[in-house]
């Protein structure tokens, strides 16, 4: 790989032009192209291109999360498989965040540096082969399923902390904000999948391995797709009418431009929140229907694989709805308000976490008696959830510089799955682990055990939203902050560009 994708830039934000964050100087008219000059340009590529390759990157994204959470579809098959407890089941998705959050930070430093789409090519060929290879585990060893699932995070890290950036180079504006929506639409869309096709597919053939080999599969075509439709555009790209920008900067001068940058360092702390709550909710929610089910008599408990698979259906439906109102909604909102009020996005993003705490708490002690009850108020507190996820990713992209953003995705995924999902589902279960010893094991304490572990999550919730509130003091001078320094920063490289 290349350090430079093409020709040298004409604009750069380079270390070296001394500058400090947030400062405006120079004259941008001196800087600019000259109009006729401006009508010489043409963009790199079309806009059916450009189309055609967020598809390809929403398809992949669908797959990662659908993947990602068939192991949710058939956790109670998993766990009477190899005869595991809550909390050791719960490590399985700890290992794959854990990796995850890892290789982030050396995906984001080159995303930022090298050819983000050979990067993307090379970590999805590791996530076909790890994620296939899952499926093949034998009943003695547990210990190598954990090990393939924590190279399965290697592959996702590389993808998911690029992807949001060729799009953030695509588009522009609202258009960009729009691509962003759909792109993050595929996440809950992706993991309502992974329930119901995991479910599905363990259902039909008797074997929940046989569920862990769909997405492998069609990940092929994704991979295909990848290589020939999705480009490598220069960094900056839609900001500057094609030209795309270069960095000089130091990873460690990348560092210190993100912690002084105050409304990235507070949103990331709301959207690992976000990550905990969402996490310990999508791994443990069927489970956790399927116990109360069983704690009132509706059902009999399972005792031999493959169990009854109605719960992941249900979630699953309910998570893909949800997810699509929920982020359109919240993108919806964005545009409506963002012009009459600056901050609307963090604003957005703490009173959908804020609003769905007391749904979260009437959804865990409603379980008790009543099922239909329960599920109107889980698809209300996942509708106002998922608010935020294409909020989230625009705010990122607006507030940070386009050489910085991968490194800034990077840091972000570490530092959302290290305090959120790597360990919440891991802490639900043990918490649940030590409640349920606490008395003689029964079905229904099995439950109640669960259900009591799971009410740290609206707490959290409210964490998140106070910190997407004190996100909203901050984010419109940041957000002036960045686009300033996209247009004036310049290097001694447009002195030698020609225009």
């Amino acid at each position: 790989m290349e350090p430079k994708d093409g020709p040298m830039p004409r604009w750069s934000l380079g270390s070296g032009s001394g500058l400090r964050y947030g400062s405006f100087v120079n004259s941008l008219s001196s800087l600019t192209p000259k109009p006729e000059e401006k009508e010489k340009e043409k963009p790199a590529i079309s806009q059916r291109r450009a189309y055609v390759a967020v598809a390809v990157l929403c398809y992949i994204n669908l797959l990662n999360y659908a993947e990602r959470y068939t192991i949710a579809g058939v956790l109670p098959n998993i766990q009477k498989f190899f005869d595991i407890s809550d909390s050791t089941a719960a490590l399985i998705q700890t290992v794959f965040i854990s990796s995850f959050l890892l290789l982030a930070p050396l995906f984001g430093y080159l995303g930022d540096r090298y050819n983000r789409k050979y990067i993307m090519i090379g970590g999805l060929s590791v996530w076909l082969v790890t994620a296939a290879g899952s499926s093949l585990v034998t009943e003695s060893h547990f210990w190598l399923l954990m090990l393939l699932r924590a190279m399965v995070g290697i592959g996702e890290a590389s993808y998911s902390t690029i992807a949001p950036t060729i799009i953030g180079d695509l588009f522009v504006g609202t258009r960009r904000s729009a691509m962003i929506c759909l792109f993050y639409i595929f996440i809950p869309v992706g993991s309502g999948l992974g329930y119901i096709t995991g479910a599905g597919v363990a259902n039909l053939t008797g074997d929940w391995r046989w569920a862990l080999r769909i997405t492998p599969i069609l990940g092929v075509v994704g991979l295909v797709l990848l290589v020939f439709l999705c480009p490598n555009r220069p960094r900056g790209a839609a900001e500057t009418h094609g030209e795309g920008v270069t960095g000089q900067s130091s990873y460690r001068e990348d560092v210190k431009y993100l912690l002084k940058n105050k409304s990235y360092v507070l949103s990331t702390l709301g959207v690992t929140a976000t990550a905990f709550l969402t996490g310990a909710l999508a791994f443990w929610t069927p489970t956790f229907l399927s116990r109360a089910q069983v704690s009132q008599g509706l059902r009999p408990p399972c005792v031999k694989e493959p169990c009854n698979p109605t719960d992941s259906y249900i979630f699953g439906a309910v998570t893909v709805v949800t997810g699509i109102l929920g982020a359109c909604l919240g993108s919806g909102l964005s545009r409506w308000f963002g012009k009459k009020v600056p901050n609307v996005d963090p604003l957005i993003c703490a009173v959908g976490l804020l609003g769905s705490a007391p749904c979260l708490f009437v959804t865990i002690f409603a379980a008790s008696t009543s099922i239909p009850t329960t599920y109107v108020f889980i698809f209300l507190a996942e509708v106002l959830i998922s608010l935020n996820w294409a909020v989230m990713a625009d705010i990122l992209l607006y507030i940070v510089v386009p050489t910085r953003r991968a490194t800034a995705e990077a840091l972000q995924i570490s530092f959302l799955h290290l305090l959120g999902d790597a360990g919440s589902p891991y802490l639900v279960g043990v918490i649940s682990d030590t409640i349920h010893k606490s008395k003689p094991a029964t079905h229904d304490w099995s439950f109640r055990s669960l259900k009591y572990s799971l009410l740290v999550c609206p707490f959290v919730g409210i964490l998140g939203g106070l910190f997407f509130f004190m996100t909203s003091i901050y984010i419109t001078r940041d957000r002036k902050a960045a686009a300033q320094l996209v247009e004036v920063n310049v290097t001694v490289t447009i002195l030698e560009s020609p225009f």
